[in-house]
């Protein structure tokens, strides 16, 4: 009884929400025809997806610039009024369907246009629903972060003019690893979640996960070329640490599709290889790293030995005994002067070139510039 009632209260917000939008006219910020498709495709019914009224909506996506601002504008408003994890599931697979049209006029976007960071259900018990927020927590952040890459891409192609660093591709490999640890949070955590709607939504997450992990391989199958006993220290430790959390990532797929196939999300029944990186390939990333650290070493030890040779020891006269009638006198209590020099000891030379002295009293520090191993 209560299921039937949730499910009326939830269609009759559906149809206030439609008939409000008849009454509006359209402008650069709300398109009513938008509008309604996505209402339709973020109904509350969780038993279905909506995929005519969201195929419309990716329609308009494609089609002009100028319909970015009102569907930024009928998703915010939407998702911010909402207190239920089904419209709220199905605004995310909405915005990630947007999101995979690679419309360049996504890039003013940046950031979704909503925050479901901390959201709650508010029309269940939490002791029901807190699997469902978590969910979409995970699937916020990962969606929100994504934005952002994508939008770093698209605005990156257009000041490209030459071919991106090895570091670039370094620091773009490990934000898609970023990406791909985001995605392998969202699953679905309680035993009330095997739902038709979860389902559709782990089919999308899943697709996205080939995506990502496939970008990975194909970077990092191009930069292992690159990376060569004469490149640089950084680059080097940066490539290293990027292939052993590949490989720790690929045994985490592995465990999360087994747990998807086991969940019942059909696009995981075929569980992909995933391939391994050649131990190869890894040591000679680290005889590149070594071979650095010795050529740095072989310097520091030259600039030594060359320190050394430019130190001139002067050494004092030898010390002697001056004999006379009335007392003994050593040389350590003995005062040299110039004049004392001359009538004593003239044909000793002390003088001493005062180009060879050393010009700096004080110690060379030699800095080495450290690597960055901060991830995105």
């Amino acid at each position: 009884m209560m299921k039937l009632w949730k499910q009326a209260s939830g269609a009759l917000k559906d149809r206030k929400s439609l008939f409000s939008i008849s009454f509006s006219r359209k402008t650069s910020f709300r398109n009513p025809d938008l509008d309604t498709a996505i209402i339709h495709a973020t109904s509350h019914d969780d038993s279905s997806v909506d995929y005519h009224n969201a195929h419309r909506v990716y329609k308009w996506v494609r089609s002009s610039p100028a319909n970015l601002k009102p569907l930024v504008h009928a998703l915010s408003s939407r998702v911010n009024r909402t207190r239920s994890w089904i419209v709220a599931v199905k605004a995310l697979m909405l915005v990630h369907g947007v999101l995979c049209c690679k419309v360049t006029t996504l890039q003013e976007i940046r950031r979704l246009p909503f925050d479901l960071s901390d959201f709650s259900d508010g029309h269940s018990r939490p002791s029901k629903t807190w699997g469902f927020n978590a969910f979409i927590r995970a699937y916020f952040s990962f969606l929100d972060q994504y934005a952002f890459f994508f939008s770093e891409q698209i605005r990156g192609r257009g000041k490209k003019a030459r071919e991106d660093s090895v570091e670039q591709e370094l620091e773009r490999i490990q934000k898609l690893q970023s990406l791909l640890h985001m995605l392998l949070q969202i699953r679905p955590m309680a035993e009330n979640m095997k739902k038709t709607l979860i389902l559709e939504a782990m089919d999308c997450v899943v697709l996205e996960i080939f995506d990502v992990y496939g970008r990975i391989c194909s970077a990092i199958a191009k930069l292992l070329i690159k990376i060569h006993p004469a490149a640089e220290k950084e680059e080097a430790v940066m490539a290293l640490k990027i292939v052993k959390k590949a490989t720790s990532q690929g045994e985490e797929l592995a465990l999360y599709f087994e747990f998807c196939k086991e969940f019942g999300v059909s696009n995981a029944h075929e569980v992909p290889k995933f391939v391994r990186i050649p131990e190869d390939d890894i040591e000679a990333i680290e005889k590149a790293i070594n071979g650095v650290e010795e050529k740095e070493e072989t310097k520091d030890e030259e600039e030594e030995v060359e320190e050394e040779k430019s130190i001139i020891l002067v050494e004092r006269p030898e010390f002697k005994t001056i004999i006379t009638d009335k007392w003994e006198v050593f040389e350590d209590d003995y005062c040299f002067t110039c004049k004392d020099i001359k009538e004593t000891d003239q044909d000793k030379d002390y003088n001493v070139d005062p180009s060879l002295l050393p010009l700096i009293d004080e110690p060379v520090y030699f800095t080495h510039t450290l690597p960055d191993l901060i991830t995105f």
